[in-house]
């Protein structure tokens, strides 16, 4: 029985130093542990400060130039403002003009009208023609044949009833009709 207290005794301290060993063997690692999550952790943290940094200044430089984009679209919009006011002064203007120039037009037309048998271009005998005006300038009486005559000046053109009378002369569908009155 000594023995075994002896042999019991020595698997205690045997157990005991090695409880120890362990024990210090765990703090080491535990120490360890902590101190590299300690350095992971204020890694991380000035990782994620030097994140918040700069989202804040790039918040701030997109805040600056939106700014400055809503100052150039107020700038923008001003022009466009003033270029569509001139351009609706233009436009008037223009309508005046055209409208000026357009009645011109017809009183030089109706001066050429009014003139045309006494010019060189007018190939009929003033004697023989009768002005109607409208929708026809003149009629011609010749010694061979009855002419319509139409003046036009400038670039001007037939309108919708000078056409259609055109093409009923073109077409023969001229009468004679009398009609008498008692």
């Amino acid at each position: 029985m000594i023995i075994s207290c002896t042999c019991l005794f020595s698997v205690v301290v045997f157990l005991s130093l090695n409880l120890k060993k362990q024990k210090k063997h765990f703090h080491e690692q535990s120490s360890k542990i902590e101190f590299d999550f300690s350095n992971r952790e204020n890694s991380l943290l000035s990782n994620i400060s030097t994140l918040q940094e700069s989202f804040k200044s790039q918040n701030e430089s997109i805040s600056e130039r939106k700014k400055e984009l809503d100052e150039k679209e107020i700038i923008y919009l001003d022009k466009i403002k003033n270029l569509e006011e001139n351009l609706f002064e233009e436009v008037e203007v223009r309508k005046k003009i055209t409208s000026q120039k357009k009645s011109s037009e017809v009183r030089l037309g109706f001066i050429a009208e009014t003139l045309a048998p006494f010019l060189d271009q007018f190939n009929f005998e003033p004697e023989e023609c009768s002005f109607l005006g409208k929708p026809i300038d003149y009629i011609s009486f010749g010694e061979e044949e009855v002419t319509f005559i139409e003046i036009k000046s400038g670039n001007a053109k037939l309108n919708q009833n000078q056409k259609r009378i055109k093409k009923q002369i073109e077409d023969k569908k001229v009468s004679w009709k009398e009609v008498r009155i008692k």
